[in-house]
């Protein structure tokens, strides 16, 4: 599936492979040992397929290892993070469900990289 649309990040980079009302399809890349800032979304609900490497997950309290296999289901006002461990990039489809879809809808806990 050919992308719509790739952002380059700090923490590695995203495509978007799909969009639709009220949803999205993500490809997220994420190089080891870089993670995402911890974050919540007021209008989006997350699920996260892991389709290559290793990390950990934290959503709220609960913190889990992760990898090829792994799903992972991030509701609405969950603080969430994720990071690449294991010697090469972790990959994961994100499929976002909300109103709106929409970049803005992020709100930063806490950032690695001063954003």
């Amino acid at each position: 599936m050919e992308a719509i649309s790739r952002e380059d990040r700090p923490w590695g980079y995203y495509e978007v492979l799909m969009q639709g009302p009220n949803m999205q399809v993500k490809r997220l890349v994420v190089n080891d040992m870089q993670r995402l800032s911890l974050q919540t979304h007021e209008h989006r609900d997350e699920y996260w397929f892991i389709t290559a490497g290793e990390g950990m997950v934290q959503v709220d309290d609960w913190v889990h290892q992760i990898k090829a296999g792994s799903q992972v289901t991030i509701m609405r006002g969950e603080k969430h993070r994720v990071q690449a461990l294991g010697g090469k990039p972790l990959e994961i489809i994100e499929v976002q469900h909300g109103d709106p879809i929409d970049e803005n809808d992020i709100v930063r806990h806490s950032d690695d990289y001063g954003r």
